[in-house]
């Protein structure tokens, strides 16, 4: 597919290389709304059923010892602590203890992610306890997915010990790249000695791993992501994740310390990708949705092959629940028809927690337009089709009910980007590298957004 790139003109570029969501929730997250209430939040875990339903469960554990300059996520940072990792953890139990008390009988968890910031921020012993904690207020399922992600800078062998013991089975290990010049300019320095040390705690512990990298920092060329890709291969993780590089400096501002003019974009951008995708599926990776990778043994694999693939704020991932609860800063939940999303700053949510009062800072009651948009976004998102006849029989409705998409699909269809029949559409190989663009024809609430990232 390297062609790909030659036979794009820079008209095609540049018409393709459009502003969008990436699609990881519908309605995306800047439509939620701050009028949706802590009564809101405590009328949708009521409707959970914890002698029928499961959960999944996300941490965010928000702080970093200093700041890598491509981020995106909410961190603070704060120099190694105990008391502070302490007294978070007093807090996360505060949270857990309101939301739980709307239930009867502890929920039964299937699945176990904790994200950040760095959550090896917090010593073994912390760990251990956090993990006590949501175990004596959820009941966690024989065979649940108990996830983690890691810094290789701060990972110490101890944690990857504790976590082995007390039940985690997945890494996930933030790598973004190997080579040297790129890291010193996104302020992550990490020799890959460092890197292979920890995947050899890792594996001597019996733990599946998964690698995160980014395309589009600074410096990176096709010859460097060649390098990184060839690197990563000989550490053979599970599965990999090869995201986009954000460069949204107006949202985050610590973004404007990196030099726009080392920032490969458009064909540059896109060459970075074909190349580590090529590499990746040459040594037996599978092609995963847009930019996910794994073994072909992998249960992610599995999943796409088997049509049940699954995306949300953690990326494309399997679905063993259809409500997800989110815990601590900024964390989010996701459930059936409503999303959720605490505050973002430490005062408020300690201040909140004292009173007795859940943390949510905003949310969205889902509609039944926005259900069937969602089902349909999935779909392209997650396989790369949409079946319109199980669209029909989902929703008892047409596709073309839903205003302007039939003429959205035609265009794409005109571009390249799918095929298109009475019986749906197929994106094509070519429209898999754009299926954000794909999907929000889907999207009533785009001309309302600004501020997404570029589509390359």
């Amino acid at each position: 597919m390297t062609s790909l790139i030659m036979i794009l003109s820079l008209e095609q570029l540049e018409k393709f290389n459009i502003s969008g969501p990436r699609y990881t929730s519908y309605p995306t997250a800047p439509n939620w709304v701050d009028t949706f209430t802590e009564q809101d939040y405590r009328r949708t875990l009521q409707a959970f059923d914890c002698h029928r339903d499961r959960l999944s469960l996300y941490v965010h554990i928000p702080f970093c010892p200093k700041m890598c300059y491509y981020c995106g996520c909410n961190v603070l940072i704060r120099k190694p602590s105990d008391e502070v990792g302490d007294r978070y953890i007093d807090y996360l139990d505060k949270e857990m203890k309101l939301v739980t008390s709307e239930w009867s009988t502890p929920a039964t968890v299937n699945q176990l992610h904790w994200g950040g910031g760095t959550p090896t921020y917090l010593s073994a012993p912390q760990l251990a306890r956090l993990f006590s904690l949501i175990q004596s207020r959820f009941q966690i399922a024989s065979g649940a997915e108990c996830a983690i992600e890691v810094d290789p800078r701060t990972l110490r062998l101890e944690q990857v010990k504790t976590l082995a013991d007390i039940g985690f089975n997945r890494i996930s290990m933030g790598i973004q790249d190997t080579n040297s010049m790129v890291q010193a300019a996104i302020n992550r320095v990490q020799p890959t000695d460092m890197v292979q040390t920890c995947v050899e705690w890792v594996r001597k512990h019996h733990l599946s791993l998964n690698f995160d990298l980014i395309y589009g920092l600074p410096h990176q060329t096709p010859a460097t992501i060649a390098d990184t890709i060839q690197d990563i291969i000989k550490m053979a993780p599970d599965r990999i994740a090869l995201y986009s590089y954000a460069h949204v400096p107006w949202l985050k501002s610590h973004q404007s310390l990196l030099n726009p003019d080392h920032i490969p974009v458009g064909r540059d951008k896109l060459a970075l990708f074909i190349t580590a995708r090529e590499h990746l599926l040459a040594h037996g990776y599978q092609a995963i949705g847009m930019d996910h990778f794994a073994k072909a043994s992998d249960g992610l694999a599995l999943a796409y092959r088997e049509g049940v693939l699954h995306r949300n704020f953690m990326g494309y991932t399997l679905k063993p629940a259809d409500d997800s609860v989110g815990f601590g800063l900024t964390a989010i939940g996701q459930f059936r028809n409503a999303f959720t999303q605490n505050v973002k700053t430490m005062g408020q949510y300690i201040a909140l927690l004292d009173e007795g009062r859940l943390p949510i800072e905003r949310g969205l009651n889902l509609t039944p337009d926005d259900l069937r948009r969602q089902w349909a976004i999935q779909s392209i998102m997650c396989h790369f089709k949409l079946d319109f006849m199980a669209y029909h029989h989902q929703f008892g409705s047409t596709i073309d009910a839903l205003p302007g998409v039939m003429s959205h699909l035609r265009t794409c269809e005109k571009d390249g980007l799918i095929t298109l029949n009475e019986y749906g559409l197929k994106v094509t190989e070519l429209g898999q590298f754009f299926v954000r663009i794909v999907a929000m024809g889907f999207d009533a609430y785009l001309g309302h957004q600004t501020g997404f990232s570029k589509t390359i």
